[in-house]
């Protein structure tokens, strides 16, 4: 669009890109895809709770990303003359049994933390994402099969089932992450199979079929993206458990090793001292806490934005 001369083309205002993301009829699939993302954002922000998870999960990710650059103490250096000391202006969360800094040992046991619970997410959603989507596509024979399969694998205690694994697989942040991918992909193949189920029936999958769409093309192109938002509500919501399962393999010495700084094998280091330094377990359990309500929270926030039966 020309302007006149000696005229600076006006910038379009936050009014102007507001209606036009929420225009009834857009112009493009372009326009369309941003004005849904648009509505689930507004929707997502207007929860303060959900919006305090996220605020949350921000900061651990800055923390684990910057915070090494601004901590400079060392998370393993030992100082034993300033062993137990309580929180001060040297030590901001005061030292462990050996005189390492706890904050230094905090910031860098958050990228462990959040690159364990990560690993183990991004194992578990594809395998179970697989799984649920064949058997509720094909059915039949496969469906018994791969059903009966995750049946066996829901009928043992997760966190018990994990804590076979590790010890059988042995300690170890690589072995930690196995044992709690074994045991955490049957929920996430179940909610996929039920998904799929409901996809499998609808018109436009009778359309692809009549079409000549093969049935990998059907499940690659149509069921697995449909299913995908449901998996990763679940997957966030999740998040908090796999956040617990590593602390607590961590806190019984089958997860990272010392002098790894791994939240659950620092609040497992300061049990004996509890009574008389309560910030040595105390602060890496509050970390442990505050994590995983954020991703409650968030979870909760996404499941009212992409699941049709809540909110608006």
């Amino acid at each position: 669009m020309h302007t006149p001369a000696g005229r600076t083309p006006m910038k379009p205002s936050p009014m102007r890109w507001r209606a036009w993301l929420l225009t009834d009829t857009p112009a493009s699939p372009r326009q369309a895809a941003l004005g849904r993302a648009y509505r689930r954002w507004r929707r997502f922000a207007s929860n303060p709770l959900s919006m305090l998870g996220l605020l949350i999960l921000l900061l651990l990710v800055a923390a684990a990303a910057f915070g090494p650059l601004l901590v400079t103490q060392d998370p393993l250096r030992q100082v034993l003359a300033e062993r137990l000391t309580p929180p001060n202006a040297a030590h901001w969360l005061g030292t462990d049994q050996l005189g390492r800094d706890i904050l230094s040992r905090l910031v860098h046991g958050a990228r462990l933390t959040l690159c364990i619970a990560m690993l183990v997410v991004v194992l578990v959603v594809p395998v179970g994402l697989l799984i649920g989507t064949v058997a509720g596509y094909c059915g039949g024979f496969v469906d018994t099969v791969l059903m009966r399969l995750t049946d066996v694998a829901l009928a043992f205690p997760k966190i018990v089932l994990a804590l076979a694994f590790a010890a059988a697989l042995g300690p170890g942040v690589l072995n930690a992450v196995i044992a709690i991918s074994i045991t955490a992909w049957p929920p996430y193949a179940r909610l996929a199979r039920a998904e799929s189920l409901r996809l499998a029936g609808a018109d436009f999958i009778h359309a692809a079929r009549l079409a000549g769409a093969s049935h990998t093309r059907i499940l690659l192109r149509y069921i697995v993206p449909l299913c995908s938002s449901s998996v990763i509500v679940r997957a966030t919501l999740d998040m908090a458990g796999i956040i617990l399962a590593v602390a607590g393999l961590g806190f019984l010495g089958l997860g990272a090793q010392p002098p790894s700084p791994e939240w659950g094998y620092m609040v497992a280091s300061g049990r004996n001292v509890l009574l008389d330094a309560w910030w040595v377990a105390t602060i890496p359990g509050l970390a442990i806490l505050a994590v995983s309500l954020a991703f409650n929270l968030l979870g909760d926030g996404l499941r009212d934005v992409f699941d049709p039966r809540h909110g608006n």
